[in-house]
């Protein structure tokens, strides 16, 4: 192990690395920190920027893939105290200096804003996902969101949304402020959330997974606020709540991060600061079928959900005694409960809206566990995970070999290019 010095910033890695700045030390030199940096390399396209390094099983990472989301044995043995020390406090940060930008994660405050108040969330899209999601962040945001950004291409909407939301009052509850913006104030926020839809087919429409219809135009749109954000250089979050959520991340990813001649150079949006929130829902629906078919029941305490906001989702009805029979009753239940909602002549956008995007956004501004869309090894995929200062951290579990299958079959239709 290397240990390096930058300034105030103490450094180690696996790596030599010779670069001005870096101050090669001792393990006896390295003094106190609020914050250490494991640095390490890896190609970009499949590799995050930055996460924060929650086990020591993750300083010989050969490969960044769905084993991210597997509990390793840790061995401690040939670690230095200080770093078990930091690594149990959560307190070091793994950077991929693969990444041009990697320089800025060590010497400036990364997602400082995790657990602060008056934060400004700007939402994109005001139609029946936006409109339901800016209702439950007026309600429920008040002791983290100081102000809520409000856009949309049809100005009639703006207006509609600024005076009925504004006019959510109780003398005694306080509420974030709602501002109506330009395409100029878009990532002028700490989380900029995309819930533009075009083309959602009608009710009664005769199509399995109509999120899938909506693909081709809703990617050219979220590549069109991908490249703002590149422009502005956003450093904050780009969340993503329009169907498909994981392919609308990944179109964002890639468009962010190539140059005016389609190369990429990855000076855009890192991966981590993309995030899809669609799988709460799926979450949230598994909850229901299991409070009404007592079969279930385990999921309430011990379920967990992988995967997208749709075909290819994976509910596990325990972590710890999985039932893949039961596991795939309540999965098929789960991924059809949009459907059932259509069936009463409705689009099924409130579920969605609250316990996808409200209760999801919340939660990561507070830097709780919720379940979202992350970067794993060149795609996106839906996990359980939280945002903390030093950086993403992924639930890991011990799991059973035939629910890895199923992950695996996700994974892999996720990562077809």
């Amino acid at each position: 192990m290397n240990f390096y010095k930058n300034e105030d910033k103490v450094l180690f890695s696996n790596y030599d690395y010779s670069i001005e700045g870096f101050e090669k030390i001792t393990i006896k030199e390295i003094a106190d920190s609020d914050r250490m940096y494991f640095l390490f390399q890896d190609d970009p396209s499949i590799s995050r920027r930055a996460y924060q390094l929650s086990s020591p099983s993750l300083l010989n990472l050969k490969e960044e893939n769905l084993n991210l989301l597997c509990f390793q044995e840790e061995h401690y043995e040939s670690l230095p105290e200080i770093l078990i020390k930091k690594i149990s406090l959560k307190e070091v940060m793994a950077i991929n200096t693969s990444w041009p930008s990697f320089m800025e994660l060590i010497h400036k405050v990364n997602y400082d804003f995790i657990g602060k108040k008056n934060l400004t969330i700007n939402v994109v899209g005001l139609g029946d996902v936006g409109g339901t999601l800016l209702t439950g962040l007026r309600l429920l945001g008040n002791e983290t969101v100081g102000k809520i950004g409000i856009f949309d291409k049809n100005i009639m909407k703006i207006k509609r949304w600024e005076h009925e939301i504004g006019q959510i009052h109780f003398d005694s509850h306080t509420a974030p402020d709602i501002v109506p913006i330009n395409e100029d104030e878009l990532f002028d926020c700490d989380i900029f959330v995309f819930t533009v839809a075009v083309s959602v087919p009608p009710v009664g429409g005769e199509i399995k997974d109509v999120r899938m219809v909506q693909l081709e135009k809703n990617s050219k749109i979220v590549s069109t606020y991908a490249n703002i954000a590149r422009e502005k250089n956003f450093k904050g979050i780009f969340a993503v709540m329009s169907d498909p959520v994981d392919q609308l991340c990944q179109a964002a990813f890639e468009a962010s991060n190539q140059d005016d001649t389609g190369k990429f150079d990855y000076l855009g949006l890192a991966p981590e600061q993309i995030r899809g929130y669609g799988l709460g829902v799926m979450h949230a629906r598994a909850v229901y079928y299991s409070k009404k078919d007592n079969r279930f029941h385990t999921y309430l305490e011990e379920g967990r959900a992988f995967g997208p906001h749709g075909e290819g989702l994976v509910i596990a009805n325990s972590i710890k005694n999985y039932d893949d029979f039961l596991s795939q009753k309540l999965t098929n239940l789960t991924v059809n409960a949009n459907l059932e909602v259509r069936a009463c002549g409705f689009k099924p956008y409130i579920a969605p809206a609250m316990s996808s995007g409200c209760f999801g956004i919340l939660a990561t501004l507070r830097g709780d566990w919720h379940y979202s869309s992350s970067f794993i090894g060149g795609s996106f995929m839906g996990c359980k995970n939280r945002l903390t200062k030093a950086g993403i951290e992924l639930e890991r579990n011990h799991i059973p070999s035939r629910l890895m299958m199923r992950l695996q079959e996700t994974y892999n239709k996720l990562s077809t290019k």
